[in-house]
């Protein structure tokens, strides 16, 4: 073997991986922008979390936010509307399961599974009627504390009770809880 020989099939493996170099370079910078668009855009990261100023909600009132592009009610409940969700037979309702994403997807559709704090006065739902998606209206239906709380959907006929439990009408669950805390006393992070 003469040393020319030796050169050229160095010169030939050094093409080779150049070519393979390049070849991988140029295959990752066109499929690079394929993949990346299937990233969420800015303006869906900055509202997949947001915080809620409640400091001005009264006792008995609600306020309505938009989040993920749907109304979520977050509700300030009196003593009675807490005393009238709580002392309801569970076997009575249509839905029995909780439906808050904050713990266990088992667990049943007692009140205190479905408020925020232990005393039972923040409840945060999402405000999409589980029928066919209408908006319900607050302190309406069968189902209030005299007239306080509870929901309905005038679209179909479903009722919701003070803790937002389906108790009449074609709905067939609860108005579910979203992924909700306190990150101060007068902020609510939603998300």
């Amino acid at each position: 073997m003469s040393h020319a020989d030796d050169h050229e099939g160095t010169r030939r493996d050094f093409l080779y991986y150049a070519a393979a170099g390049a070849g991988a370079v140029t295959t990752g910078a066109a499929v690079w922008p394929l993949v990346n668009q299937m990233n969420p855009s800015a303006d869906v990261r900055a509202l997949a979390s947001i915080r809620v100023d409640v400091s001005s909600l009264e006792v008995g009132s609600q306020l309505t936010v938009k989040w993920l592009g749907k109304p979520v009610f977050i509700r300030r409940r009196t003593e009675e509307e807490i005393a009238d969700a709580r002392n309801v037979d569970l076997s009575t309702l249509i839905d029995g399961v909780a439906r808050n994403a904050n713990i266990d997807a088992a667990a049943d559709a007692a009140d205190e599974n479905r408020a925020m704090d232990e005393a039972g006065e923040w409840l945060v739902q999402m405000g999409v009627c589980t029928h066919l998606g209408c908006v319900p209206l607050d302190n309406a239906g069968e189902y209030t504390a005299n007239g306080v709380g509870g929901w309905f959907c005038p679209c179909h006929g479903s009722h919701y009770d003070t803790s937002g439990r389906i108790r009449k009408g074609p709905a067939p669950e609860n108005l579910p809880v979203p992924p909700a805390e306190f990150v101060d006393e007068t902020t609510i992070k939603l998300g």
